[in-house]
């Protein structure tokens, strides 16, 4: 998968797993990333499916339905690159934290969804649920932060209550943030976002 990796001046810190919106590529997030921790590395990466020449990680079927054959592969495929990197670049494996936004905090989610320990934590801007009725792993404990808008027209608040609700009953400690604009990344979720992951990591 197309991506760049920083290394961070401390290897006691997570990874930071950097995962883009639709359209977005491996460099959106990188400012976000180091504003949430500047002393840890940095994996980010692009989305490997296009829609119309935009990078996604997966397909949909149209705007909030998603391609849910091609988001199992596509979530295998991620774990996959971050399973390879982790040994390329000689990072903890079991020291991961994602930062998604939108389509990335999706396959974010779904990484949690389909896998046990596989994230040490995740910063989830704007989600989806990814999958209904399925058994979820267990999560005992993995800290887990939710920015949500309430007036997003993209991501109903439903989605936001139902995948905090999700996590949590597979034993996450998640925290909801609510701010009352709409799907775009506001200053003060970024910012709720940091204070959470200093008081976590």
């Amino acid at each position: 998968m197309e991506h760049v990796f920083y290394k961070g001046a401390d290897d006691t810190k997570p990874t930071l797993l950097l995962l883009h919106g639709t359209g977005g590529n491996e460099h959106d997030l990188v400012p976000l990333g180091k504003g949430i921790d500047g002393t840890a590395s940095i994996l980010s990466v692009r989305g490997n499916v296009l829609e119309n020449g935009m990078p996604r990680f997966f397909k949909r079927l149209a705007e909030g339905v998603f391609d849910l054959e091609d988001l199992a592969f596509r979530t295998e495929e991620l774990k996959n690159f971050i399973d390879e990197a982790a040994k390329n670049y000689e990072f903890d494996r079991n020291n991961v934290v994602a930062i998604g936004y939108s389509n990335g905090a999706n396959i974010a989610a779904n990484l949690l969804f389909e896998y046990e320990n596989v994230l040490k934590g995740a910063i989830l801007h704007h989600p989806m649920v990814p999958r209904r009725g399925i058994e979820i792993p267990k999560h005992v404990g993995t800290p887990v932060f939710i920015g949500a808008g309430k007036n997003d027209q993209m991501c109903p608040a439903v989605e936001s209550e139902d995948l905090h609700a999700m996590l949590t009953n597979a034993g996450a400690q998640v925290e909801l943030y609510w701010h009352m604009y709409g799907h775009q990344l506001m200053q003060d979720e970024v910012q709720a976002a940091k204070e959470w992951y200093d008081k976590n990591f």
